[in-house]
């Protein structure tokens, strides 16, 4: 059963942008017909920026994200691939659920919330 997936890729900063285009264009094939359909993958890409912490030699990196529809059977392979290539820095692969990461709250559920919240401020 396919399931939404979002990864972050971080690629070596002396990368062009032609040869990163490639590699995220091999990556997502790998996924399978699905994932690579315009419905289902989208891809985000921030560019060059500065690493919160060295990485070895280096100190910024080209980062990109992108949100993809796949049958998890297909990610082990996938992630081995990212793992032998040595453009690769960085990658993090998770489940995309949530816009926000947090789960959507019901009307009830943000009334009982807010009484909560009301009745701590009372003590």
């Amino acid at each position: 059963m396919p399931r939404a997936y979002e990864v972050v890729y971080i690629f070596d900063s002396a990368l062009e942008d032609t040869a990163i285009t490639e590699k995220l264009t091999r990556y997502h094939a790998m996924l399978g017909p699905k994932a690579t359909a315009p419905a289902d993958l989208t891809v985000d890409t921030w560019g060059r920026r500065q690493l919160a912490y060295t990485i070895g030699p280096r100190d910024t990196g080209y980062y990109a994200i992108a949100r993809f529809t796949a049958d998890p059977v297909v990610l082990p392979e996938y992630e081995r691939a990212l793992k032998l290539d040595e453009g690769v820095v960085r990658y993090l692969v998770t489940l995309h659920e949530h816009e926000l990461g947090a789960p959507q709250l019901s009307d009830e559920d943000l009334v009982g919330t807010r009484r909560r919240d009301d009745d701590d401020d009372e003590e």
